[in-house]
């Protein structure tokens, strides 16, 4: 390797790590926050808060990267450019394919680092997330047995214990059902104690009363009890485990008997066959996002009042490419055999920095036919 690709792809691993550190910075800030209100407030520990965070990491990761390799290419062609770098490799002969050899090497090395994830490390994370919250949403004792507050188990459901002893019994329990539309029903319980048979859980309510209102006709009637079951197995939604659960299998179980893989996870062809190439589609786009950046600004050439334009240009540009892949998605889930469809925007990309690249090369062109046209 050249020394001037070995120093420009020092610069520009450089600029990558520290721009993927701090928007994972900020993409992880947004996010743990609401995360950790939703554990945290449920009755989990904080070890829970960082288990699920460190799964997160990967698909998080994922999202920033294309990002970080458009800004490093950005960033570091601006300071060349700034520092009259370019201007004096190109007054020497340089041409500009052989300046965008160390962006295109760059492009191939954060491509691989997502291969990595996309094909492997965010399907095995975004797996055993959907385990963990499905043994969460099971433990119905972690988002009850928090003394001293108002829980929603749903949206219609409310409990509420005073205290709970050491060995389990809850103190002056209140429970508030409204999932029945023509009545609601208020259950208040001296003590209470939960049991779990299996899969079920039911809260067994000692010395307490029942209030039930009928909304229809706005009648209250009460009857005290001194003991009652109130089974609570159903206030927890589990999770399907075969919906998405493509997203969860590695990509080498996924390359083959794509129909049979479709019955067997309740989901279309289409589906497998997007989720499939778009595990490929994406590390490429890398490529792409850092090679138009470069070419953009390259063909800007050396101005004292700086590239913003051609900055805000590629910015555009990346833009534009990104978008595309949301109704291409739609085609291939709607026909597999569309799946070519998925790598245009990573085509796109690559055809505009190889014409931008040519017109770097071979300035004013278009003038010099117009000449020769006026001429004959």
């Amino acid at each position: 390797m050249a020394r001037f690709d070995r120093y420009v792809l020092s610069q520009l691993l450089l600029l990558f790590g520290f721009f993927s550190l701090v928007l994972v910075a900020i993409f992880w800030i947004n996010r743990a926050v609401v995360l950790f209100d939703r554990l945290i407030g449920n009755g989990q520990t904080a070890l829970v808060f960082l288990e699920f965070t460190a799964l997160g990491l990967p698909g998080l990761i994922t999202t920033v990267l294309p990002i970080s390799a458009f800004a490093a290419a950005v960033y570091v062609t601006n300071r060349m450019s700034s520092d009259s770098e370019l201007a004096v490799l190109q007054s020497t002969g340089t041409s500009p394919w052989r300046l965008a050899r160390p962006l295109a090497l760059f492009g191939l090395i954060v491509a691989l680092m997502m291969s990595a994830l996309s094909h492997f490390l965010v399907p095995m994370a975004e797996g055993q997330l959907t385990e963990r919250e499905a043994e969460i949403a099971q433990n119905v004792s972690a988002r009850l047995l928090t003394e001293g507050e108002f829980l929603h188990p749903t949206d219609q459901v409310t409990f509420y214990t005073r205290a709970i002893d050491e060995d389990g019994i809850l103190r002056d329990v209140f429970v508030s059902d409204r999932r029945n539309p023509s009545e609601g029903v208020i259950y208040t319980a001296a003590e209470a104690y939960l049991l779990r048979d299996g899969d079920s859980t039911t809260l067994i309510m000692v010395d307490g009363l029942a209030q039930r209102l009928e909304t229809t006709t706005n009648k209250l009637s009460t009857a005290k009890f001194q003991d009652f079951s109130f089974d609570i197995s159903n206030l927890m939604s589990e999770p399907d485990a075969t919906i998405d659960n493509i997203r969860h299998t590695v990509t080498p179980h996924l390359l083959v008997g794509w129909d049979e893989i479709a019955r067997g996870a309740d989901t279309s062809t289409g589906a497998v066959a997007e989720e499939v190439h778009a595990r490929f589609a994406q590390p490429l786009f890398c490529l792409a996002a850092a090679m138009v950046g470069f070419a953009t600004l390259l063909i800007g050439g050396f101005s004292r009042f700086g590239v913003w334009r051609e900055i805000v240009i590629a910015f555009g540009l990346l833009l534009v490419l990104d978008g595309l892949r949301g109704p291409l998605v739609r085609l291939v889930r709607d026909d597999a055999a569309l799946w070519p469809v998925l790598y245009l925007p990573t085509l796109i990309g690559l055809a505009i920095a190889a014409a931008m690249l040519w017109q770097s090369a071979h300035p004013g062109w278009h003038k010099r036919m117009f000449r020769r046209e006026a001429a004959a």
